[in-house]
């Protein structure tokens, strides 16, 4: 690992591949308390969900993504960027790139879900488009066996929001 921190520019975003499974799962293991499992990862990718990492040329594989489209309809499953990397723009250039991908492949509104008690991420999302519909009551699995609930969230991908995303 290199001790330059990654920014945007220097990682490629690129589609996740089955060799990349180690290396994601790593960062997903030190990243959530309760983290997807390998087999899970694993099940997205052959059912062929739009799955995306940022390679860094000196630290490897600095975040990933994971999106469902379906009906008009786009679900960011998982959205990662790997400790020590945070704060440099990663996830929201992951972001973009996802939105991109969901308005290519037909969507007209994409959704998720975020604990909250990550400020972090919910600040990227509002700053990206993303408002509050709903909650899920008791949705993540917490500390103390206790649960934690969801705040939903959702954008509509108008036509002329393309043009306004800036390049990946």
């Amino acid at each position: 690992m290199s001790a330059v921190a990654s920014s945007p520019r220097d990682a490629n975003l690129r589609p996740m591949r089955e060799a990349d499974l180690d290396a994601v799962m790593r960062i997903e293991e030190r990243a959530y308390p309760f983290p997807w499992t390998r087999g899970i990862m694993r099940d997205c990718l052959q059912a062929g969900y739009a799955m995306w990492v940022q390679e860094a040329r000196d630290d490897g594989i600095v975040g990933y993504g994971v999106l469902s489209i379906a009906v008009g309809e786009a679900h960011v499953l998982n959205l990662c960027t790997a400790p020590g990397h945070e704060g440099r723009g990663l996830g929201q250039r992951m972001l973009q790139a996802l939105l991109r991908i969901a308005r290519g492949g037909g969507a007209q509104r994409v959704f998720l879900e975020v604990r909250p008690s990550n400020p972090r991420a919910i600040a990227l999302y509002e700053r990206s488009g993303f408002n509050e519909i709903g909650r899920r009551p008791r949705y993540y699995p917490a500390a103390d066996h206790g649960r934690e609930d969801a705040i939903v969230m959702a954008m509509e991908l108008l036509p002329d929001d393309l043009g306004r995303m800036p390049p990946l």
